[in-house]
């Protein structure tokens, strides 16, 4: 017994024992360093957009802010907040991606626990059907002929009624939901609960990284839309924050003229350049500023609804 502990204690046979441990410090050194590298890369964009809208806009201009930010305000922001149209345009595209995302998440998810049931008549046939648009679609102009004779033309409406039901959510929230024990749907019917109390007391709780998931597609989605605004709407007041700001892009230099420079400020005269910034800026933020916190859920989420039975 006293020798295995010598033995033990003998630095002769330590030697593998460091040159492991040296090995993995090593090891772990070297992936930090890359991932820290990686993680500066992923971040470097955004930071010098941010520094660009910040800056003296004449040094913008030259390209000279590339690191610090020098003459430091904040006028590009006040001034694209002053531009006409531009509150409604907030106005309009929060409240869609709010009301649009929460009613997507609620329709998709019970679409996709109703396909779940297998009592459901006839439930293979019309899965099917739903998932059709996901590989064939009939075009933009049967599209805009089949909003207009529904009158979602200069509508609101248009922006929240088209996107309920998404079909590659719809199979997400399927796949998720068949992984879940079938003991602790058949335990709560033995119970009494019926299919509403199954699906927002049992179900839904259960299948909150889905829910997630599919709830960051949707503000994503609502948030940087622009297509379905551009074509469908005619009136400035219903007009996104996407489509906005993609006019006054395309209007940079009446925008400019616009937006100068204003009495008592040292604000240089704003240019294209710092105008392509602060937009995008101004449309990348809110989601920057959401997406770490939905990050677990959806990594979890996606990789658990992404396997199809």
């Amino acid at each position: 017994m006293d020798r295995s502990i010598k033995k033990r204690k003998n630095p002769k046979n330590s030697g593998p024992v460091q040159k492991q441990r040296a090995a993995d410090y090593v090891f772990h050194a070297v992936n930090i360093s890359v991932f820290l590298l990686f993680t500066l890369l992923c971040f470097f964009p955004f930071y010098y957009l941010f520094i660009n809208t910040i800056s003296n806009n004449d040094l913008v201009a030259k390209g000279s802010i590339v690191f610090v930010p020098r003459g430091v305000h904040f006028g590009n922001y006040l001034a694209l907040g002053s531009v006409n149209s531009f509150f409604y345009a907030i106005v309009v595209t929060v409240s869609r991606t709010v009301a649009g995302t929460l009613l997507m998440v609620l329709v998709s998810s019970f679409a996709g626990y109703i396909f779940t049931q297998r009592k459901m008549w006839k439930r293979k046939f019309w899965y099917r059907f739903v998932i059709i648009p996901m590989y064939f679609s009939a075009g933009l102009i049967p599209w805009y002929t089949n909003m207009l004779s529904l009158g979602l033309t200069n509508n609101y409406f248009a922006y929240i009624l088209p996107g309920l039901a998404v079909p590659f959510n719809i199979i997400l929230v399927k796949t998720y939901i068949e992984a879940i024990p079938p003991d602790i749907e058949e335990s709560a019917r033995i119970d009494g609960a019926g299919t509403l109390t199954l699906f927002f007391r049992v179900v839904g709780p259960l299948t909150l990284p889905i829910l997630a998931t599919i709830t960051i597609f949707g503000a994503v989605g609502h948030w940087n839309s622009f297509q379905d605004s551009l074509i469908l709407m005619n009136n400035p007041k219903l007009f996104t924050l996407q489509h906005r700001l993609y006019t006054y892009l395309q209007q940079s230099t009446d925008l400019t003229a616009g937006m100068g420079q204003r009495p008592g400020s040292d604000i240089g005269k704003l240019n294209q350049t710092v105008i392509k910034y602060t937009i995008a800026m101004v449309s990348i933020i809110p989601i920057v500023l959401v997406y770490p916190f939905m990050q677990r859920y959806f990594i979890k989420g996606i990789m658990m609804g992404a396997v199809k039975g």
